[in-house]
């Protein structure tokens, strides 16, 4: 575990900030819970499935998911000037605020259009916090754990999938006894301000990231973080850290030099970086295409067509969605070793796969009595979630926080987070319907894009393991200042004259503070 978790500090910081991650998941998918509560109808006058207006009410859920994602897409391009102008720690910390206040106002509404702004303010907050935090996650992680470190993010997103999926089943049970209490639907949309308020009590002591520190020109307090964040077992740690500063340091004096020939669009004004903006916002946009949102927040009503009743959409949406936790596990301890681009290319495979089956079985039995057909149909839901969350899940969050430099991270952030949001506004909102009224034929239409998005992954991703982030920059056609991995000769004597400065530059401040210490004894 020790390339994997360099120190106890790191480790907490990329766990205590990824409870956000919880609170992202959960807000995202409660309201899949939401819409298998019978109270969740009545109080809001909505028509329940198979009853007369039941075409209104398909066309409301699939807004009060759109304006979710509406927020959340606004929060990702706010982000790429927050995260800048006052760092990933507080715009993580007004994310978790602003979800809080979200959280308060979905649980409190009194009506359809109370509830759509409060999804609004809920999706801002969910927004900023998922674009920021593997953002952050990455710049606080050493080269070698990286993929470790941010896969923690999709670790705990499937617990606020968990936590979402199983606290709604335990509340239908309320409305089964008869009960007309609103509990078992505000309740559960209260609950997502909890990991927020836990996030915002645990980032007192989170330090900020050192790579905006250092674009910060706040040398002195980034090497300090370095140092802390760094620090491995053995007589060498210092010396290990002190290189990945040098190496911070050095990439954006370069970087710097880029940007001033750029302008300030250098996001889209060069070649790499077009390439790197074009393969964030498709990686995020093409797996929305897979349809994964589909069945997290529409499972309840897929399952009830596939002939489950009563509890049993409920209880297999839970256990669909507890499934993602193991998944996401074997990403954070194999990604490293395997590589992004195997990972990715084995996931939309095997997705691919599971959609072509589930589309045949629906087609076939989708609508009759054939009780094997329609468990068979169920089945390839399950291996959906199996290749999802063992191979993508974590990994779009790693790959796109990972490949852009860091004066235009927060912005290539946002460019993916806006192709994720875009692609999730179009499948919630058309899904419902199309569910509704094409039924099986809407797999027909996940198909086709996924198979593209294999494709596009295969010609265009490049591998990113085991590297710095900024030795990333080779592989989009860029100079890196000075290479972590693979160093020259000439890079090795740059390392050495900069860690003999360094170590000079100690021993001075320490005689210096000797003396000091000295004539005040004198």
């Amino acid at each position: 575990m020790g390339k994997l978790i360099p120190n106890s500090f790191n480790l907490l910081v990329v766990v205590a900030v990824a409870l956000g991650s919880t609170a992202c998941s959960y807000g995202m998918s409660v309201i899949s819970s939401t819409i298998g509560q019978p109270s969740f109808y009545a109080d809001l006058g909505l028509a329940t499935i198979g009853t007369e207006g039941y075409a209104r009410t398909s066309n409301l859920i699939g807004a009060f998911n759109g304006i979710n994602s509406a927020g959340s897409a606004v929060a990702a391009v706010f982000c790429a000037w927050s995260a800048n102008a006052y760092g990933r720690l507080r715009t993580i910390q007004l994310g978790a605020v602003v979800l809080i206040i979200g959280a308060a106002l979905c649980a409190g509404s009194v009506n359809v259009a109370m509830f759509l702004v409060a999804r609004f303010i809920a999706g801002f907050g969910v927004g900023a916090l998922i674009t920021v935090i593997p953002m952050y996650q990455a710049e606080v992680a050493t080269p070698e754990s990286r993929g470790f470190m941010v896969s923690m993010h999709g670790v705990m997103i499937a617990i606020g999938y968990m936590l979402s999926a199983w606290i709604g089943f335990e509340c239908y049970f309320i409305s089964a006894t008869g009960s007309t209490s609103s509990f078992p639907w505000r309740f559960p949309l209260a609950f997502q301000a909890a990991p927020s308020i836990l996030l915002l009590i645990s980032s007192i002591w989170l330090p900020f990231s050192p790579r905006w520190l250092l674009q910060m020109n706040r040398e002195d307090e980034a090497h300090a973080v370095i140092l802390r964040l760094h620090r491995r077992p053995g007589a060498d740690h210092e010396h290990t850290a002190a290189r990945e500063f040098y190496q911070m340091k050095s990439q954006l004096a370069l970087d710097r030099q880029i940007k001033a020939t750029v302008g300030h669009w250098d996001v889209f004004t060069t070649a790499p970086n077009r390439r790197r903006a074009f393969v964030g916002f498709t990686l995020m946009f093409g797996n929305q295409f897979t349809g994964v949102l589909i069945i997290a927040n529409y499972g309840v009503l897929l399952y009830a067509t596939l002939g489950m009743k009563t509890y049993m959409p409920l209880l297999l949406s839970a256990i669909w969605v507890t499934l993602s936790l193991p998944g996401n596990i074997f990403t954070a301890f194999f990604i490293d070793k395997i590589g992004r681009r195997t990972f990715m290319l084995t996931g939309l495979g095997g997705i691919l796969v599971a959609l072509i089956f589930e589309t045949a079985l629906q087609a076939q039995f989708l609508g009759t009595n054939n009780a094997a057909g329609q468990k068979a149909a169920v089945f390839f839901v399950f291996l959906f979630i199996f290749f999802w969350s063992s191979f993508l899940d974590a990994s779009q969050y790693l790959y796109l926080a990972e490949i852009f430099p860091t004066h235009i991270r927060s912005s290539g952030m946002a460019i993916g987070m806006v192709g994720l949001y875009v692609g999730s506004i179009i499948l919630l909102v058309a899904g419902l319907i199309a569910l509704d009224q094409i039924t099986w034929k809407f797999f027909l239409v996940l198909i086709i894009p996924t198979a593209l998005h294999w494709l596009n992954v295969f010609f265009l991703f490049p591998e990113t393991k085991q590297r710095s982030l900024e030795d990333i920059n080779a592989a989009f056609g860029e100079k890196v200042a000075v290479h972590y991995y693979h160093a020259t000769e000439e890079e090795e004597a740059q390392y050495a004259k900069a860690m003999a400065e360094e170590e000079r530059g100690r021993w001075s401040e320490k005689a210096g503070v000797e003396r000091l210490e000295v004539a005040a004894k004198a």
